[in-house]
């Protein structure tokens, strides 16, 4: 059953708000930072030294009519391969870095209906933590266990705080750009439908900050199709240190006919980096356009060829009956 809970709380967190302070909230409780004396605050947003304790706390919210019981732990955050959406490491997995840094004050806490809990945080950085930004989040599990659907597998539902700590240190901000794949689908006659074709590509944060990549698609070469240049949607607004990402885009307008190479640019912080694929494209009405073509062409050769001996032997025959 904690095997089918790891899931669910990529889910939680993968759903909330695209932007680095995104709340979390499932509708049923919900757990975020304490507020401070000046700014409410959706995020843990903490600068940090090596070697040093940090303390902070966190507010859990139960908006049902019932009481709720959650078991609390610090988890490690990451990217998914799957769309580059902000997900944690489960309660019973292994925890690395902020994971392994954190702790609350109560592993375990009852919610009184329609009621709030603060709970204490502590962070313990360690000696050696490696300059840059770590991140991971406060997590509240619900303790009571569900039916999964369509699965005889019980799930439990979590919801997460996100906790961003930056260690002192040089910031090297670095991105790259791995395994472009180019994969056609033109119409079989230019022109009788768009190209709905797919740039696949892998993103890497090679530095040690959080980064929210730009990236772009240019085509070079010769080609027909629509424009030489388009920018990517869909790209993770947080790429944590040391994560990759493997995305595609569709792309309506791409080169229907032609050569040439597709080149994938991210850029972020200074830092950029290109891939590129190349590409043949000759859709199937050419190709039968030039077959016919070579085809009509090798008829009238075979038919002069065939009428050259016929003319020199008229010609003969007409010199013969001159004589």
């Amino acid at each position: 059953m904690r095997a089918a809970s790891v899931a669910l709380l990529l889910l939680v967190l993968t759903a909330l708000s695209p932007a680095p302070a995104g709340a979390a909230d499932n509708g049923e409780w919900s757990v975020k930072p304490a507020d401070s004396a000046i700014t409410p605050r959706a995020a843990f947003e903490l600068p940090a030294r090596p070697g040093t304790t940090l303390s902070d706390r966190a507010v859990v919210t139960n908006t049902t009519d019932r009481a709720l019981t959650f078991r609390l732990y610090v988890a490690d955050a990451h990217n998914t391969e799957r769309d580059g959406g902000l997900a944690v490491r489960g309660i019973e997995e292994t925890q690395r870095d902020v994971g392994a840094w954190g702790r609350p004050e109560r592993d375990v806490i009852t919610v009184p209906a329609r009621s709030a809990v603060t709970v204490g945080i502590t962070l313990r950085v360690p000696q050696d933590a490696s300059p840059g930004d770590h991140v991971g989040a406060l997590v509240a599990v619900d303790d009571r266990v569900r039916p999964g659907a369509g699965s005889h597998l019980g799930v439990q539902r979590g919801v997460g705080a996100r906790i961003y700590l930056r260690v002192d240190g040089p910031q090297r901000p670095g991105v790259a750009v791995e395994d472009v794949r180019f994969m056609a689908q033109t119409p079989s006659i230019p022109w009788a439908g768009a190209a709905k074709s797919t740039v696949s590509y892998t993103l890497r944060n090679t530095g040690n900050v959080n980064l929210d990549p730009r990236v772009s698609v240019h085509v070079g070469g010769v080609y027909l199709g629509g424009p030489s240049e388009r920018r990517l949607t869909d790209v993770p607004a947080e790429l944590l240190p040391g994560q990759k990402v493997r995305l595609s885009a569709s792309w309506s307008g791409a080169p229907l006919a032609g050569w040439g190479d597709v080149t994938v640019t991210a850029t972020a912080d200074g830092s950029r980096d290109s891939g590129s694929d190349t590409f043949l494209e000759v859709p199937w009405f050419i190709v039968g356009c030039l077959a016919l073509l070579s085809a009509v062409g090798l008829t009238t050769l075979r038919r002069r060829r065939r009428a050259v001996p016929a003319a020199r032997a008229t010609r003969a025959a007409r010199s013969a009956d001159h004589e």
